[in-house]
Order: C-alpha cells, then structure tokens, then sequence
C-alpha cells in the first residue's frame, strides 16, 4: 500500500499550503538542541544497517514495542539488528495516532524514497533495500544532514568533554554544516548521587588537569570549562530539571555541604535542593556574561520502573510527565538573576502540558524590551513533540505571548533520521495559522503570515542564538 504521507500532509486548508510550500518548506534547519554524537559526524560514520541508525538508543521505538508485547532481546537485546528490525516493522501498523507512525513513515520517504507503509509484510524488503542505501556516500552521516538542508547542529556536551570532534569538524572543512557544542553540567552539581558524583568529579579533575576538593574548587573548574567551551563555539548550556529550585543564599552552605557529601554523610532533601539552586544560579550569571542562551528542560520523571532499571539500566526508556510545582521556584530564580541584571537569554521547555499557560505566562514575566523574544516557552518536547501537544504548546503562546517571536522546532533526538521533525512542525505551523484565516479570525495576507512562518522555522533563532561564525 502507498503512504497517505502526500505533498498536502497536515496541510487542511489551500492558506496553508500556500504557507508552506511557498515559504516554510525550502527554509535551512537550525536544530539548536539534539543528542547527536558528534565523533560520527566528523568520522562521516557509515551505518552497517537501518537498525544502526534507527532503533539504537529509540526510546519511542522501544516503548512501542514493550506494550505490543515484543520480547527485550528484540528491543535492547541479543537478537540481530535484522531481526530487530522486522519486530519494529510488525510494530509499525499498530503505532496508528502515535507520532511514530507519522515520523516513521516521513523518514522512510525523505531518507530513502520509500513510499509504501512498513508493516511485518514490508519490512525484511524495506530493511535489505535501506541497509544498502546505507552504504552510499549519499547516506553518510554528514550527508543524511545535508539532505535534510541542516546549516547549524548544536549538540549536548558535558564539561569532561574534550570537544575534540567538534574542533575535527571544524578543520577537516567537509561540510558547510556549523556544528557547535551546548554545555550541559548537569552531573557536575549532581550532589544527590553520592558517590557516583564524586567519580564524575574525578573524570572532571582528569579533563583539566585541577585537582577539585572543594566548593571552590568546582566553581572554579566549572568557570573555566565555560571558557573553554565558548572558545570552541558554544553559545548555549542546557539543563534537565524536575523543577526548578530556590533558595536565598544562606540558608545553608554549598561549601559545607559538598565536604559533608565528600565524607560520606547523607544530605537531606532541603540540602540537596539548596545546593543545586545556588551552583546554577552561579553558572547562569556566568552564561550572561558570555551572552549565551540558557535552556531548562522541566518536567521529566525519570527512570521509574526499578525492576527494569535494575536490569537495563538508565535511560532505557522508563520515563514519563511529571506532576512537579513549578512556577513560584521558577519566578524566584528568574528574580534572583534579574535583579542585578544577569538574566541570560531563556529557554524554558515544559514537559507537562496542564502547565503549558503557567510556563508561558511566568517567561513572559521577564521579557523587559532589551531584545525581541528574550524569553521563550519552549518547542513541545519529549512527549509532546507531536501534533496535539505542539498545537498546544502553540496555541498556548500565542494566548499568552507572542507566536511571532517564537525560536521554532529543534529535534531533541540521537538519530540523524529524525530531521524530518522540523518538516513535521512547519506543516502543523502553517495548517494552525492557515485554519485561522479561513474561519475568517486571520486577514489572508499571504506576504505577512508568510514573513511570521519564515520567522519562526528559520529567522528568529538564527538572529537570537548568535552562533560563532
């Protein structure tokens, strides 16, 4: 059977296809936030198989197939990638009204022209035919991202990351593609983790060189790991939050409670919060500073399922919305770093949609006219990078900002098939605002409506995010 994936897909209305064929299609991709490993970018990795490239580290994929039933070893474990596959290609055809079977099926089309669907019938021919595609020079990693017209890749770092293959990148000069480093420090204030945070110190004391036995001392280091990344043409940090915390300096001591952890002594709670409220409160005024964009991504529950977590470990597809308060903590640390004028441009991306009009309504509190869209209500994420959940996130905007200013789609992903995404996103875009003028609540202007759609999928985050040249 053909794919109902036609030129109009999501497109309802003759306004939105004017929208996006005319001025969102052809637009470059900025993907300010993914999860690409960049050794196999500046290596032009080639992919043995589908398998390799699309169901390795899928956390979507995977949870589509526990709750069909499919054993682990097809999924995680032992059995071949071919096998692994046919049990996704069983799968697919039952993944109706989820956004897999949408990606999935954008992907097969864009990546490899594929148009029939992928079913268990479909798949060991679909396997054989893209594993062979694979093989090509066209299907290399750096020019899976070239097909897709990517211009600016930022990955996710940590601060005991060498940046080596960004600067291979770099150098080697074989692609036009800008292929920058975000800064995540996440574990590097992680003091709840006991002793697993002090072996990640130790890891950060072997990336400098400096030996950190103190509060001070990972203050200093995390300074100077800053520095270097903005050396290397990082412009942004990223943050995987619960909630945000906050607390006046002084309640306790970070100093103290970082020797406290170091002896092997359990923090309370209240310690733990307070310590990573005040460390990230040190590193935001320190992107200001450097004129960087910060990123929270809040909401994530993490890791829930203690049997499987035992057995597969972390990040193996256990995670889910969180219910978790967030907007009095949120206006505080805002407050704190806006008061002596140290606000860096903001991201926040919200994980639970019945908190979509709080996180708007709260970023919007600290837009204060220095620039256009200082603070911006992040893309629908994780669970709601789908069609409900971006035309909620949206609409919420919009209701409660300005959709015009809006940074656009990022794809958040490991895969380099995922960049459809953004093909994804610029139709619900363009089918939302060209709904709106054919009930008559927009003017079919197509020269003004077209200019906002190219300003959200494209302009605004390459004039925000001021990427090194």
């Amino acid at each position: 059977m053909k794919t109902f994936i036609t030129d109009d897909f999501l497109l309802n209305n003759d306004f939105a296809k004017i929208l996006y064929h005319d001025y969102a299609e052809k637009l470059p991709i900025l993907d300010y936030h993914n999860h690409l490993p960049p050794n196999e970018i500046a290596q032009n990795r080639v992919f043995e198989n589908i398998s390799q490239v699309w169901l390795a580290g899928d956390h979507y994929k995977w949870r589509a197939m526990r709750a069909l039933g499919i054993d682990e070893k097809y999924i995680t474990g032992t059995a071949s990638d071919e096998d692994k596959f046919l049990k996704w290609g069983e799968t697919t055809p039952y993944t109706v009204r989820n956004p897999l079977y949408h990606w999935t099926h954008l992907e097969l089309q864009r990546y490899f022209g594929i148009t029939e669907l992928l079913t268990g019938e479909s798949a060991a021919s679909i396997y054989d035919r893209t594993s062979a595609m694979l093989q090509e020079p066209s299907h290399h990693t750096i020019p899976l991202l070239e097909q897709q017209n990517v211009e600016v890749v930022c990955t996710t770092d940590e601060p005991i990351d060498s940046l080596e293959y960004h600067r291979d990148i770099l150098e080697q000069k074989t692609t036009s593609i800008k292929v920058f480093p975000a800064f995540r420090p996440d574990n590097a204030f992680a003091i709840n983790g006991g002793s697993a945070f002090f072996a990640y110190l130790e890891k950060l004391e072997n990336t400098t060189g400096k030996p950190i036995n103190s509060y001070s001392d990972l203050l200093d280091t995390l300074r100077d790991r800053i520095d270097y990344f903005h050396e290397n043409g990082c412009r942004l940090s990223d943050h995987g939050l619960e909630q945000m915390y906050y607390y006046e300096e002084g309640v306790h001591s970070c100093e103290k409670l970082f020797s406290k952890a170091k002896e092997g002594k359990t923090l309370s709670t209240d310690e733990i919060h307070y310590f990573k409220s005040r460390t990230l409160l040190f590193l935001c005024r320190l992107y200001h500073k450097k004129g960087w964009t910060q990123q929270f991504h809040l909401g994530a529950i993490r890791d829930n399922n203690q049997r499987l977590l035992t057995q597969l470990g972390p990040n193996s597809g256990f995670d889910s919305i969180g219910d978790f308060s967030q907007a009095k903590a949120l206006r505080d640390f805002l407050n704190d770093l806006d008061s002596t004028d140290e606000l860096a441009k903001t991201v926040a991306y919200n994980l639970n949609p019945a908190d979509n009009e709080v996180i708007a309504t709260m970023v919007g509190n600290f837009n204060d006219g220095s620039m256009k869209g200082k603070m911006q209500f992040g893309s629908g994420w994780w669970f709601l990078d789908q069609k409900d959940g971006m035309e909620k996130q949206m609409n919420a905007l919009s209701n409660m900002g300005l959709l015009s200013c809006f940074v656009g789609m990022l794809t958040d992903s490991r895969s380099f098939l995922s960049f459809p995404r953004h093909e994804y996103f610029r139709r619900i875009l363009c089918n939302l605002i060209g709904q709106d003028v054919t009930n008559g609540e927009l003017p079919a202007d197509e020269k003004w409506l077209g200019k906002i759609v190219t300003d959200i999928c494209y302009q605004n985050a390459k004039d925000y995010f001021n990427f090194a040249d």
